[in-house]
């Protein structure tokens, strides 16, 4: 194309520049070194963000903030808008029409920016929704718009001349894996992630929002609403939102309903504090004392229950149901039996507490036949080390990219949200079969090294603890297993004496507020026939007996506990049970978290007798 003599980027000007994100910094340096002319930019595309106590969106930040001092004129590009000037020149002039519209599609207008490229005048293009006009998929299926826009970005993007001409080209995306990835993989391209925010900007936020808010409030809600946007942070506290109720107003109401009780003021004005944006409605069901949130808590603990409730509610649906979050009623002194297993989870839970992040693991494997207890201990163990969990669902779509983007919409939002714990029960359905085939066009085999990038990457450590459980850990990849990854391998085994048994079973009851009057004084005698259950099987039992108690109208005693082992009936498959528990034996790593019975197994007889059984269960 004709270029004007090369004019050399633009230095800000000395007026005062307010403080930047770091990500945007990045920008202008990369830009300043002559390293990139065109940026991608993705993550949290979506959210404000508050520079000297006015907040943006993206594109109000690069058009008014970023490029305002250095950039004569400022375009916007869409699929649905057209090309739009953001700014005027430095003499008030229209840089050009205030809008063209997209009659003539995505590539003319494209053809209209480079020729206003060409008269020199130093340019910053941004394109929000870039997915729309480039969106990721074989080129085969483009239209020709399409492929005229991706062959003239690409060519823009090895073009010295452009940014020789103090041009700037910005595409925004929520997700790498919705953009064309010729773009995402050109050397010349450079992307940058726009983080969620952390504890300096959502306290900003909040502080912005409500500002006669006590900083010690602010501080406090700020620590408790990580994994938020600064959006949502805001809309949380804010103090005027539109069609709702006033600060006041949620105080005059909160306190005519909780009124006489306890720490009525100083409870209605910190849920007030928190509760913009609901209706009278949702405002009444929350504090109607008939359904308190939180029992005999004090005004902050109930202040932070509601924060709670409310960025689950936004999280969920934030990530459009990919994650869910795991609740645990008890800790592992509920626990019963499984002593060894306790013993360690404890000490990793007391890492977790202590905050010393380089004693934690990066991820556990938790491993056994089905109806070990796995899925109970894991999130006793999660309680007890005071982690939020979430549980990870099915992320897979069947549409082109929207795989890809849906993890990296919860990867993100999980490392925001830190410490926190990832669980991902039956793992070998989650990341069995990961090196994919041709027919999903390579979509596992991506999602799998992004997942396993993740897994091992040392800043998470402490952060993010991923906990896998699965009764066939043969069907995941080995590299998976490794250490930096699922470090501690911690295998669970049905009970192994009757002494075991009978503390399965006193916890049961205890859960479950029984009324047992059972002598167990020769417990190996009353258990005989229950060698061998799972510890589900022995739930099961216990609450059959209790149910027996309530029809008879007394106490669970022998007799009734007698009649509950004779009539149930479990699920029994014994070769299927060993192949499962052998596998556990392979899998851990300590023969000290192994029963007696298998400490002493040699490594040849426990691949003898996988390799008689392996046959039947692949």
């Amino acid at each position: 194309m004709p270029v004007a003599t090369p004019v050399p980027p633009k230095i800000p000007s000395a007026a005062p520049t307010p403080a930047i994100p770091d990500w945007a910094e990045t920008i202008r340096q990369k830009y300043l070194a002559g390293e990139s002319s065109l940026f991608i930019l993705y993550g949290n595309v979506f959210d404000r963000f508050w520079i000297d106590g006015k907040p943006w969106s993206l594109q109000e930040f690069l058009a008014n903030i970023l490029f305002a001092n250095n950039k004569q004129t400022i375009l916007e590009l869409s699929l649905g808008h057209g090309l739009i000037a953001l700014a005027q020149d430095r003499n008030g002039n229209p840089t050009m029409p205030k809008r063209t519209p997209n009659d003539a599609g995505i590539a003319a207008l494209l053809d209209a920016v480079e020729t206003q490229i060409a008269t020199g005048s130093s340019l910053a293009l941004i394109v929000p929704y870039a997915s729309t006009i480039l969106p990721n998929g074989d080129g085969n299926f483009l239209s020709v718009d399409e492929r005229v826009t991706m062959t003239t970005l690409h060519r823009w993007s090895l073009d010295t001349s452009i940014a020789k001409c103090d041009a700037i080209v910005v595409l925004i995306t929520e997700s790498l894996g919705e953009i064309n990835q010729a773009m995402v993989t050109n050397p010349r391209v450079a992307t940058i992630e726009v983080p969620m925010p952390d504890l300096a900007e959502r306290a900003n936020a909040i502080r912005n929002s409500a500002p006669h808010m006590p900083e010690d409030h602010v501080q406090t809600l700020a620590q408790h609403m990580s994994g938020l946007r600064a959006l949502h942070a805001s809309s949380i506290v804010a103090n005027q939102v539109p069609t709702s109720l006033s600060e006041s107003q949620r105080y005059d109401l909160i306190f005519s309903i909780i009124k006489g009780q306890k720490d009525d003021a100083e409870r209605a004005k910190r849920m007030a504090n928190i509760t913009a944006g609901m209706t009278v409605e949702e405002i009444s069901n929350m504090v109607n004392p008939a359904h308190p949130i939180v029992v005999d808590s004090t005004p902050e603990e109930e202040m932070l229950a509601i924060v709670r409730k409310r960025k689950r509610e936004i999280i969920e649906r934030e990530c459009g149901g990919l994650i869910e979050f795991v609740d645990s009623k008890c800790g592992l002194e509920s626990v019963g039996g499984c002593d060894y297993i306790k013993t360690e989870l404890k000490e990793i839970a007391d890492v977790f507490k202590g905050g010393d992040r380089t004693l934690s693991p990066m991820g556990m494997l938790a491993v056994g036949a089905m109806g070990a207890g796995k899925t109970f201990v894991i999130r006793a163990f999660v309680k007890d080390a005071g982690l939020v969990a979430v549980a990870l669902k099915n992320f897979r779509s069947k549409w082109q990219g929207a795989t890809e983007s849906n993890l990296e919409r919860v990867l993100a939002t999980v490392k925001a949200m830190g410490p926190i714990a990832v669980i991902i029960d039956e793992g070998d359905r989650t990341f069995g079969g990961g090196g994919g085939d041709d027919t999903d066009g390579g979509t596992n085999s991506r999602v799998m090294a992004r997942l396993k990038e993740f897994m091992s990457d040392t800043d998470n450590r402490g952060s993010v603890l991923f906990i896998v459980m699965t009764n066939r850990p043969d069907r995941i990849e080995v590299d998976l297993k490794r250490p930096g990854r699922l470090d501690r391998k911690i295998p669970f085994f049905y009970a192994q004496s009757a002494k075991e048994q009978v503390d399965i079973i006193r916890t049961v009851f205890s859960r479950y507020g029984g009324n047992a009057a059972i002598d167990w004084s020769d417990a190996d005698t009353l258990l005989a026939s229950l060698a061998g259950y799972s510890n589900a099987d022995l739930e099961a039992v216990a609450l059959l007996s209790l149910d027996l108690s309530r029809r008879a109208g007394k106490p669970v005693d022998n007799d009734l506990f007698q009649q509950a082992m004779i009539d149930f009936i479990p699920p029994r498959e014994p070769q299927m049970i060993e192949f499962m528990e052998l596998l556990a034996v392979q899998e851990t790593s300590r023969r000290s978290l192994l029963p007696e019975r298998f400490r002493n197994i040699t490594t040849t007889e426990l691949q003898d007798r996988l390799a008689v059984l392996a046959p039947r269960y692949r």
